[in-house]
């Protein structure tokens, strides 16, 4: 892989600051964001972590080969002001589940993997309820990338389409035919995990299903019949949300966003951490700024208990180059 990936140019970016001198783990850079009275708030969300540790978390490569744009859906669509994939399709429990990618910078995999089971469930009208394995994906698809060292979102939902995924809860669920390994550890302020103790190494690609489990790791594969990336215009990602799901997106992660807390998240201050990789799964508005909703992967005591919303409609951290997502085979 002749590309860079987001950790290893971080080494190039020095600690300077747009708007404050504080650290993004201080109390200082809260009381910053929060006096500046914008569109959301801040709080510690990290505490007692080396920074190259939030570095590890931006695993996604950004700007990465792209699979061919959608064929869009001839006829308009009457898109509402606000929709929520949780409530449009209650039956599926994935949509409103929150997982934690540990110390691996599996952000990729997990944004992809979300939005996967959501689609499966949604297309099959509740029937199919599944929950594809970050696993799977992370350590058997070589075009990916460089599993917890980044990779490729449109990459993994080709491999998706190609060669199948099987199911896999969250660590020490024993869900699924290989549910996570990498244990989650304590990198917040108020939580109960264990302390986090460094980047992880990518897991094997073991194709075998975990003791018990049945059916085999060959029968129990899921397939997309089609995987592509969205066009960056609003209206098309939201008629894509609205008719087949929630997607992966990928964005610039800039030091403040580790403060967020509630409200419609813009960028104020801080350096480029890399390039993330999160679900989206609605849209809104609060207080009049248009917002994404979206899920991120670094469990449900981080921001609004695992969600935030970020600006909508003016690409703001390149939220809307980057969306992909597919249709399941069910």
């Amino acid at each position: 892989m002749s590309q860079p990936i987001c950790l290893g140019l971080l080494f190039l970016v020095s600690i300077t600051w747009t708007g404050s001198q504080s650290s993004p783990l201080s109390q200082d850079m809260v009381n910053t964001i929060n006096k500046a009275n914008t569109t959301w708030t801040a709080k510690l969300n990290f505490d007692n972590v080396d920074y190259s540790f939030l570095k590890s978390l931006c695993g996604t490569i950004l700007k990465g080969p792209r699979l061919p744009e959608m064929v869009q859906v001839e006829g308009k669509v009457d898109l509402p002001d606000n929709f929520d994939s949780r409530d449009q399709w209650p039956d599926c429990h994935t949509i409103s589940q929150i997982r934690d990618q540990g110390s691996c910078g599996s952000c990729w995999a997990f944004g992809a993997v979300e939005a996967m089971s959501d689609r499966i469930c949604i297309h099959s009208g509740g029937k199919v309820s599944v929950e594809i394995s970050a696993e799977d994906l992370l350590s058997c698809c070589d075009e990916c990338g460089m599993g917890c060292f980044g990779g490729f979102p449109d990459a993994a939902w080709d491999f998706w389409t190609k060669n199948g995924l099987v199911t896999g809860g969250l660590y020490d669920s024993s869900i699924g035919c290989r549910p996570y390994s990498l244990a989650p550890c304590e990198h917040h302020v108020n939580g109960t995990r264990p302390p986090c103790s460094g980047e992880e190494k990518t897991p094997d690609c073991v194709k075998q299903c975990i003791d018990g489990y049945t059916p085999s790791y060959a029968e129990d594969r899921h397939y997309g019949k089609r995987s592509y990336s969205i066009p960056s215009d609003p209206k098309q990602i939201m008629a894509e949300i609205y008719k087949n799901g929630p997607v992966e997106a990928a964005f610039t992660v800039y030091e403040d966003f580790l403060l967020y807390k509630t409200g419609v998240y813009q960028h104020r201050t801080g350096a480029v951490l890399g390039g993330h990789a999160i679900k989206i799964l609605g849209w809104g508005e609060e207080n009049s700024t248009p917002y994404w909703l979206a899920a991120n992967s670094w469990n449900n005591d981080w921001g609004d208990k695992g969600y935030f919303k970020i600006l909508r409609g003016q690409d703001h951290c390149g939220i809307e180059s980057e969306m992909v997502a597919g249709i399941p085979k069910v």
